[in-house]
């Protein structure tokens, strides 16, 4: 709350009124990370969830029964979180962007109608038959529910991104009378971005989801030595124990869980950081050749070179076209970059600075004096975006994915004889390690969309012509909206993120603590705070 006033303070002073676009900016960022943050773990975790049940319908071991019930209990706080906060996107374009949702709703009609119609609704709809089939449904059927779940989401994300990567990369449209236009579905649906930045997305999903297992796993795998349930002796073999404490059972079945839990989420782990790199690889490919401004911006490179700068020193505020002359790559690997780019290690790459006159002369080195852009008519074009956000966020991506997946690596290593070690600081790391797969993929979003501006619609570089399309974001908020309005609007929607934010970490705390019994009541000989009659999610199974 400081923060926004501080914000606030910061428009209003010296007599400058507050700008509408950039609250906007702020607004939409705030409640879209936040978002984010649910819809890998949803990805990932519904699938897992999916398999998990599916081996106990082939098996009929009991221990793959409690996996599913406990990780899909936390699945479904996490989606039902996910759907109260994505609501909200859909509003602000109405409310905050409706000069861009005029722009582009020729062409935003068909893929978010599609995720919306087709994935979404069938995802909300089984998902409430997985809930409340539980023993009513045939076997069979109720696993098919959770499949469907799975798929659906899956496949709301691809229209999600088809609409995304149309801003990234325009085809398939023409401008008429001021708007893009449709005219190629096909070419809209199988847009190259769409095509790379699906499965970079799904597996940021899946490294989510691993960390997630692996994290909460150890937490209670340590739990049942920490308290002697488990036992190594001095021959270095586990001896698996059985307690019944508190209405909590630990049993030998309980430990089956958790093992087996953890070690699939390593292996997911590390699977999906190789999916992650190769498709990234493929991603960055074609950023270099679609958005050369943004790769350039996160590289600091201000001029033309092969080198991967590891860390560069300078300044790296964008606040006109020669600020990019101050950096220097203290810690470069010669050749990377090309081979990034280009798959060799002697391509020159082009440099902020040679491609600075090139955008200059493609689109223009002001604003149109066009009623539209308020203010800002007229005024110099920074083509330059936010060096801080690009060059730190890529590198914060890259080292977040990197770190998740040697963590993976060492868990499955440490946990070769059957449990994890007895230190409480490892298991405090492997708590908060969950994060670091949740923040390379809020890292990678940012640097995607910060690193797209001043667009909020890039332009194609291989189109030609005076009708090429795209917007610039100072021309996509809403008009009739103050800046007082927006900024009321972000406080409270703020606020109200922040309330939904603690309602999440105090639900999954309440049901991870309570371990399997959390989310199978049953199982505890004396029933406490985490029964039926006080559980909030009760009616889930």
């Amino acid at each position: 709350m400081a923060a926004l006033l501080m914000l606030a303070k910061g428009f209003l002073s010296e007599g400058q009124g507050m700008d509408a676009l950039e609250i906007a900016r702020w607004q939409f960022g705030i409640t879209t990370v936040y978002h984010f943050l649910m819809v890998p773990l949803t990805i990932g975790l519904g699938l897992v969830v999916a398999v998990m049940q599916t081996v106990w319908h082939r098996t009929g071991k009991e221990e793959y029964l409690r996996m599913t019930k406990f990780w899909g209990k936390l699945f479904l706080i996490n989606f039902i979180m996910g759907v109260a906060t994505g609501i909200v996107q859909e509003f602000q374009f109405g409310m905050a962007w409706s000069e861009y949702s005029r722009f582009v709703g020729d062409v935003f009609g068909a893929p978010l109608a599609m995720e919306a119609l087709l994935a979404f609704f069938i995802e909300s709809t089984f998902l409430g038959l997985w809930i409340f089939g539980w023993g009513r449904l045939p076997k069979r059927i109720h696993l098919a529910t959770i499949w469907i779940v799975s798929v659906a989401s899956i496949l709301s994300a691809y229209f999600i991104l088809v609409a995304n990567s149309w801003m990234q990369h325009p085809v398939g449209t023409e401008m008429i009378d001021g708007r893009a236009t449709m005219v190629d579905a096909w070419a809209v649906f199988t847009n190259n971005t769409a095509l790379v930045t699906f499965p970079h997305t799904i597996f940021g999903g899946f490294a989510v989801a691993g960390g997630f297992l692996l994290g909460i796993s150890w937490y209670h795998l340590h739990k049942r030595r920490s308290s002697g349930v488990d036992v190594v002796n001095a021959s270095g073999n586990l001896i698996v124990g059985e307690s019944v404490t508190l209405g909590r059972n630990r049993d030998k079945v309980d430990y089956k869980v958790w093992i087996k839990s953890l070690r699939i989420g390593a292996a997911i782990a590390l699977v999906s950081f190789l999916g992650v790199a190769f498709s990234g690889h493929a991603q960055a490919q074609l950023m270099f050749e679609q958005q050369p401004m943004k790769m350039a911006a996160a590289e600091a490179a201000c001029h033309d070179g092969t080198g991967f700068s590891i860390l560069s020193i300078g300044n790296l505020r964008s606040e006109g076209a020669t600020t990019c002359d101050d950096m220097v790559a203290v810690w470069e690997l010669p050749g990377l970059l090309s081979f990034l780019a280009h798959n060799d290690f002697d391509t020159e790459i082009k440099g902020v600075n040679t491609l600075l006159p090139e955008y200059q002369e493609k689109y223009g080195t002001h604003l149109p004096d066009d009623p539209i852009y308020g203010e800002r008519a007229g005024s110099e074009i920074n083509y330059l975006p936010i060096m801080e956000v690009t060059y730190w966020g890529f590198r914060l991506m890259i080292t977040l994915g990197g770190l998740s997946a040697v963590a993976a690596g060492v868990a499955l290593w440490l946990t070769r004889k059957g449990t994890v070690p007895q230190s409480k600081w490892l298991s405090r790391l492997a708590l908060f390690g969950m994060l670091a797969p949740f923040g390379a993929n809020s890292a990678g979003w940012i640097f995607t969309e910060m690193g797209r501006q001043p667009f909020v619609v890039a332009p194609n570089p291989s189109f030609e012509g005076i009708d090429q399309v795209f917007m610039y974001t100072a021309a996509a908020v809403s008009p009739g909206v103050s800046g007082g309005e927006m900024l009321f609007s972000l406080i409270t929607l703020t606020l109200v993120y922040a309330f939904l934010l603690v309602v999440e970490v105090v639900l999954l705390t309440r049901y991870i603590r309570g371990g399997i019994g959390s989310a199978m009541p049953e199982l505890h000989d004396h029933p406490d705070d985490d029964s039926e009659d006080t559980d909030v999610l009760s009616f889930a199974y």
